[in-house]
């Protein structure tokens, strides 16, 4: 499959990777909204990739750009995964080391891994060897007491040195315990200014920042000190704000669906979906958001919560949840 080539105004806008939400289906949606967001899959491990027996990188042609994110800190297998990826067509890997939950901390993953910074510049390394697709590093500003400037600092200078020229920071740092996964997406304090300063620092690399942006002027404000910005749960609480990255932060003159419109256009792909056995509330359920705060939005949010389970659901829940939609 002919790579698809991620220019620099794909990098201003990207959807973040999140567990159980950015599949092909949401992202699929998302695509509709953003014809220049850059698209993140959920977490994927190597051992997933490697040994497991589903499809972990199943995913739409319409999505492109899309990259993978994935979970590993040996560089053999990452390196495996990259190429595998790189063949099915991705446009960039993303290796995490933000996620601060237990389970990815007992694979030696995620967030725990900023405290081994010559691991993951040799994990970077190890993919860069064998793909021709960007490699990037999604991190936090610290992690537990190790939470300095300069502990950041010498993270990124480290992983630096082996060819990594993007990093995504979360503006928090991640409790290793003490912490659920959600917590440590709200308690630890954000801190916009270090992400800033390390831009200033290291002008020469693509810095992108994220946590807590939840409008298109803050989104604005912070292009004005990054590269980019990385939305997550306020693209998907709030899926329609996508609608006006295009225009209004990549400097697109591009047609702007309607929420109707939007709907209209998943239906074919719900039908092919239900048809080939799916279940309707695989795809719906990352619908719910999409007339926030419109009269009617509630009945829509409930419709779908109500039906869409059901064994034999098709479009037609849909088609009626709209109805209860004022346009």
């Amino acid at each position: 499959m002919a790579k698809t080539s991620i220019t620099s105004t794909n990098r201003k806008f990207s959807i973040a990777p999140m567990l159980d939400w950015t599949d092909r289906h949401y992202r699929y949606m998302a695509r509709l909204m953003s014809k220049q967001a850059l698209l993140y899959t959920e977490m994927v491990t190597t051992g997933a990739i490697l040994h497991g027996k589903g499809d972990y990188l199943a995913y739409n042609d319409e999505e492109h750009p899309l990259a993978l994110q994935l979970g590993g800190s040996n560089p053999v297998d990452l390196a495996k995964c990259a190429k595998i990826a790189e063949d099915r067509g991705y446009d960039e890997i993303n290796l995490n080391v933000g996620c601060p939950s237990d389970r990815v901390q007992n694979g030696r993953f995620g967030a725990c891994l900023m405290a081994e910074p010559e691991l993951v510049a040799d994990c970077v390394d190890a993919m860069k060897q064998v793909v021709d697709i960007p490699v990037t590093v999604k991190t936090r500003i610290g992690i537990d007491e190790q939470d300095s400037y300069e502990f950041l600092t010498t993270f990124v200078e480290t992983v630096k040195t082996k060819g990594c020229e993007e990093f995504i920071i979360h503006a928090r740092k991640a409790w290793l315990q003490g912490l659920s996964p959600k917590e440590n997406r709200e308690i630890p304090p954000l801190d916009y200014p270090r992400v800033y300063q390390l831009k200033k620092d290291f002008p020469d690399l693509h810095i992108s920042i994220n946590g807590g942006i939840l409008t298109i002027d803050e989104m604005q404000q912070h292009l004005e000190y990054l590269d980019g910005v990385m939305v997550g749960r306020e693209a998907y609480n709030n899926p329609y704000i996508l609608s006006r990255v295009d225009n209004e932060l990549c400097g697109q003159t591009n047609e702007v669906l309607t929420r109707e419109q939007v709907v209209e256009q998943m239906l074919p792909y719900i039908e092919a979906h239900v048809k080939q056995g799916g279940r309707l509330n695989h795809i719906t359920r990352h619908m719910i958001g999409l007339f926030q705060g419109l009269p009617g939005s509630r009945q829509w949010r409930r419709h779908l919560s109500e039906n869409a389970h059901k064994a034999g659901s098709g479009i037609e829940v849909v088609e009626q949840a709209l109805s209860k939609i004022e346009l």
